[in-house]
């Protein structure tokens, strides 16, 4: 059961699960319901569902590329041996029949999202249809399953209309994600390349990449901004996320060394989360009619932890627990040459 259990929590991803429940709350938050505990808890277990499926199909069709690139990950359970193939088909099936179930538990048209989210899913990864393998496609396949599927079920768990506000919001954090998703792919070029994967980083080389990056940030903050009834200190807050997201991707495209890449990557990262997490706890005041004040006050320091984080994340680059396993003669060559020195 132990075993089990640290299955599914490796391949929630804990940052990209973390990054879908704001989108959800997210949902919630803009359909006026962001305090009520039950949609929340059924958004949030549909949307670990969902993503569960996803990252399931996805390591069953990339596990020879992630032998290239993330040789032994210990989030890459097939990588390191610690799953079974089929121990992948059995979480993707029953993780996809719960997120079907409790969306439409909460409202047909969440379970209806839900359905093609977990299609378009299983068509990114798994062949015939492989959409992952398609450059520019996947590029804009992707960030629409891990975006509209959580915030689309956070707004219909609350009410049964989308509104063209609701839709305004949603392209904003859409062609925001499309920035960050880019980015991932530095990690994987390698085995990326090897295997005709025709990513935009592939096909474009670092600056191009990092451009469309920043030209991706800029539309889709900008239009957060529009979409979110701003104050002057939410757009302030936000602006500032945005300037800074910008300097980290300056600093990615002069070609730094690999771990310097890995961190600067990583911050990026932080920055985003933070910028959702400051358009949901904006959100959240505004429905709860918190003063201008306050809500000022609360928005400069989920900012200052956001900007602490992304610098420690810039400076030190993020923490590493996974190892490679050593062969037995690997490590008895190692254990010979401690006694020798």
């Amino acid at each position: 059961m132990r075993a089990r259990v640290r299955l599914l929590v490796l391949l929630s991803r804990p940052p990209v699960a973390l990054l879908l429940a704001l989108y959800a709350a997210v949902g919630l938050s803009r359909a006026g319901h962001g305090q009520d505990p039950v949609p929340l808890a059924g958004s949030l277990m549909a949307v670990l569902g969902f993503l569960l499926f996803s990252v399931a199909c996805n390591d069953l069709a990339d596990v020879a590329v992630d032998r290239i690139n993330l040789p032994g990950a210990a989030g890459r359970p097939l990588v390191t041996g610690s799953a079974a193939a089929r121990d992948m088909v059995v979480v993707a099936v029953t993780s996809g029949a719960v997120a079907l179930g409790v969306s439409l538990a909460l409202d047909p048209r969440a379970a209806a999202v839900t359905a093609a989210g977990l299609a378009v899913s299983a068509g990114y990864s798994l062949r015939p249809v492989r959409l992952a393998d398609r450059g520019a496609v996947a590029a804009l396949v992707l960030p629409a399953c891990y975006v509209a599927v959580p915030y689309l079920v956070g707004v219909f768990a609350a009410r049964h209309a989308v509104r063209p506000g609701d839709l305004l919001l949603l392209a904003g954090l859409y062609i925001g994600f499309i920035g960050r998703i880019l980015l991932k792919d530095f990690r994987d070029l390698r085995g990326d390349a090897l295997f005709g994967k025709r990513t935009f980083l592939v096909r474009h080389g670092r600056g191009p990449t990092c451009l469309f990056s920043a030209c991706c940030w800029v539309i889709g903050t900008t239009v957060l901004i529009a979409a979110a009834r701003p104050g002057p200190a939410y757009a302030l807050s936000t602006g500032l996320c945005l300037a800074g997201a910008l300097w980290l991707l300056r600093a990615l495209a002069t070609g730094p060394g690999h771990r310097r890449e890995e961190a600067l990557i990583s911050a990026v990262a932080v920055v985003g989360r933070g910028m959702i997490l400051l358009l949901l706890a904006h959100l959240s005041m505004l429905q709860a009619h918190w003063t201008a004040l306050a809500e000022s006050a609360a928005l400069a320091a989920l900012l200052a932890v956001t900007a602490g984080q992304a610098t420690t994340m810039a400076k030190y680059g993020p923490v590493t627990r996974s190892t490679v396993p050593f062969t037995e003669a690997e490590a008895a060559a190692g254990s010979s040459g401690r006694r020798m020195a």
